[in-house]
Parts: C-alpha cells; sequence; structure tokens
C-alpha cells in the first residue's frame, strides 16, 4: 500500500494495487478502471476512491474492478520513473520482458498489471469494458480517446463529450492498445487538467455514466445520472464530434523543446502560427486545424498533436466498409498482402503504398504502422474485436 497525494483538494489516500474489487449479487459485464498508469495523473485515483465507496453490490449486475497502475511512480508523483508504462505493451516488449533477468521499477509494475489483467479477463464473465484515466499538462475538455474499431466507437458514442481517433498510429505501447489488440472494448478517458479539481469532478461523473451504460448499475439506482451527464456536456462545451489525429510533433532525443503558453487542447490554430520552440528555432503550424495535447511538462516525447473533425458521411460509410470486410479486396492489388494467417494485419509495399491515399486505410480501419524497411504493416482492430460479445447490448 502507499500513500497518494492531490494537489488539487489537498489529501492524501491510501492506495493498493486493487483499488476496489465489487462483485455483484447478479451477472453481468465486468468493468475494470485504471488509472495512475502516469503517476503524476492522479485524479483517476481519487475519483475511484471516492465513488467506489458509495456502491452497494446488492445494486451491481456484474463485477466492478478499479486498479492502480504505477504505483511507485503515483507514490513519488511522476509520470514514470525508469520508463513510460504507458508505452511498453507491444509484443515485442512483453516478448523481451519474459526473458530478462533483472527487472527496473516499471518492468515490475507492468508484469503485475499484466497477471492480473489476465487473472481478470480468465476468471470473470463478459462482455468486458476497460477504461483509463488519464490528465494532461495542458488546459483542456474532457475527451475520450480510443482505437478505431466499431465496438469502441459505439459505445463511445454514449458519452457526451469528443472523440479522438487514431492516436495508435502515432504512440507505441499504450495499455489500451494492447488489450483492444485481444479484441475488448477499451477507450481512454481525458478528464482535464492534472491538478485541476475538475478533472476528479469529471472522472468522478464518466464513473456513473460508464456503470450504468454498462448496465452493471440500473439507471434508477443512479439518480444524479442526468447531472453527471450534464456536467460532462457543459464541461465538454457541447462538443461531441468524432476527430482523427492527423500529425505528432515527436520530441527528438537531446532536443530542447518548449511549447508555447497559453495554448489549450481542441484550441483552433491557423498554418504559420508559431506553437513552440525547438532549440530555440520556431516551430509552426502546418495546418488549419485544432491544437490536441501541447505538452506543458518536461518528461513526454509528444510535444503536441493536431486533429481535424471527421465528416459524419465518412464515419457511416468506413462502417458500411467494415461490415462488409472490404479490406480483403485489397491484396487483389499488386504489392498488397496479409501480414499473417490471422489476417490482422496488410502487408504493403513501400513501393505500392504511394497510390493509396492514407484516408482509404483508414476507412477500413487500417491505422497502427510499423515500418521495416521494405514494407509498410498496417494494423487492423476490426478483426480481433470480439463483436459477438457484445450485439446483444443495446448500445451496439
Amino acid at each position: 500500500m502507499i500513500q497518494v497525494f492531490s494537489n488539487a483538494i489537498d489529501k492524501t489516500i491510501p492506495v493498493d494495487r486493487i483499488i476496489t474489487h465489487i462483485k455483484g449479487k447478479h451477472k453481468g459485464a465486468t468493468i475494470v478502471f485504471f488509472a495512475g498508469i502516469h503517476g503524476n495523473e492522479t485524479a483517476g485515483v481519487f475519483a475511484l476512491d471516492e465513488v467506489m465507496k458509495t456502491i452497494d453490490s446488492k445494486n451491481v449486475n456484474g463485477t466492478i474492478y478499479a486498479i492502480a497502475g504505477n504505483l511507485k511512480a503515483l507514490k513519488e508523483k511522476q509520470r514514470y520513473l525508469k520508463k513510460d508504462l504507458n508505452r511498453l505493451w507491444t509484443k515485442e516488449q512483453l516478448e523481451a520482458l519474459n526473458s530478462k533477468d533483472s527487472f527496473n521499477t516499471e518492468d515490475i509494475e507492468q508484469l503485475e498489471v499484466f497477471e492480473l489483467l489476465h487473472d481478470i479477463i480468465t476468471t470473470n464473465n463478459g462482455p468486458f469494458y476497460f477504461i483509463d484515466f488519464h490528465t494532461t499538462s495542458s488546459k483542456t475538455l474532457p475527451f475520450i480517446t480510443i482505437n478505431d474499431a466499431l465496438i469502441n466507437r459505439k459505445f463511445s458514442k454514449l458519452f457526451p463529450v469528443p472523440i479522438v481517433l487514431g492516436i495508435e498510429e502515432y504512440l507505441d505501447g499504450p495499455l489500451l492498445s494492447y488489450i483492444n489488440e485481444l479484441g475488448y472494448v477499451s477507450l481512454g478517458f481525458e478528464s482535464g487538467q492534472h491538478d485541476d479539481k475538475e478533472a476528479i469532478d469529471n472522472c468522478i461523473s464518466f464513473i456513473h455514466l460508464a456503470l450504468v451504460y454498462t448496465q452493471i448499475i440500473a439507471k434508477d439506482a443512479s439518480p444524479q445520472f442526468q447531472d453527471y451527464f450534464d456536467q460532462l456536456e457543459t464541461n465538454a462545451n457541447q462538443l461531441s464530434e468524432i476527430f482523427e489525429v492527423i500529425y505528432l510533433y515527436r520530441i527528438k532525443n537531446n532536443e530542447v523543446f518548449k511549447m508555447k503558453p497559453g495554448f489549450k487542447s481542441f484550441q483552433y490554430i491557423h498554418k504559420g502560427l508559431v506553437l513552440a520552440n525547438s532549440n530555440e528555432e520556431h516551430i509552426k503550424s502546418k495546418f488549419n486545424a485544432r491544437l490536441f495535447m501541447p505538452l506543458y511538462q518536461t518528461k513526454g516525447e509528444e510535444g503536441f498533436f493536431i486533429i481535424k473533425p471527421i465528416k459524419p458521411f465518412f464515419l457511416k460509410l468506413s462502417e458500411v466498409l467494415r461490415y462488409l470486410k472490404f479490406d480483403s479486396l485489397l491484396v487483389l492489388f499488386p504489392g498488397i498482402s496479409w501480414g499473417s494467417q490471422e489476417k490482422e494485419a496488410l502487408k504493403v509495399d513501400l513501393k505500392v503504398v504511394k497510390f493509396f491515399a492514407k484516408p482509404v486505410f483508414h476507412l477500413l480501419g487500417y491505422r497502427n504502422k510499423k515500418l521495416s524497411a521494405k514494407h509498410l504493416m498496417l494494423y487492423n482492430r476490426e478483426r480481433n474485436s470480439k463483436t459477438k460479445s457484445y450485439k446483444n447490448q443495446y448500445w451496439y
């Protein structure tokens, strides 16, 4: 057990790996909340601690887990100590972890979370829902990030906050990407700025809504449901569009990066606007779009993202094409083949890929890229989705 402090509410609480585990009296879904994967992001930890104390197991249909991520980093209130725990969940890194003789701080944390995660999956009933709470170093509206699978889109649209797709194309190894590869509904909720009380309040509202939307708690057993919904809608400025990431400024090794002060997520920016400095040289926007997650902390490799809204027509078109498994036709083109027998990735010759517009692959769910010398591997979350587990859910 460790002690975790919140600057936002000037409070310290004791926290174990499992913050709470509630087994309901009746069968139902299993929901798993993660918080504190980054140790300086404590809002979710305090929100889960507060909400779970108020839940009566008699009102629970299914199972609830609340899990603390990087305990040692939470104790020190640092994003991480040796390595970013939310960038370690690739197949390669997990395989390397199994063969290690010595382990650093985050290796140990990852092993414990990995074992707990798989124990939950093997000992509980589905459908499964995984929600990871985060905060940002800049001011922001509350928002959801998801890997681009239809089960994630459909469930996330229940919440009155903006949704951002495609971040997995720019980040390697987030925990939720690993869980999504297993086929389950998984989403990240960024509730606000790190040490802002509103970030805790937004997490509290999100927890209550998620418990109702998963039918783990009946709506009539959550009398303040509408208040929680209204609070999130208001704090999100009634913005509920779906966006996609179109650009990431990645900070290089030994680069002196400094974001210009005053920027916040979802702020409109125009082409040519100075956003940051790199080694005292200006970094200007290349787009007329919206800024996303500008970095105002010392740890982190992502300086800022840029996002744009996706038109509803293209969202619907992508849904239809995926139901039809239209991507199967792509392998008829020269230079495109399946990356494996499981058909979770397309292997594309780099000489050929230039003839295919990037949005074509996005429509079909291919976003996560891994570059080799001669080929591009485009990974698809859709074919891994355990859609059958969710087909009987009212939101699907």
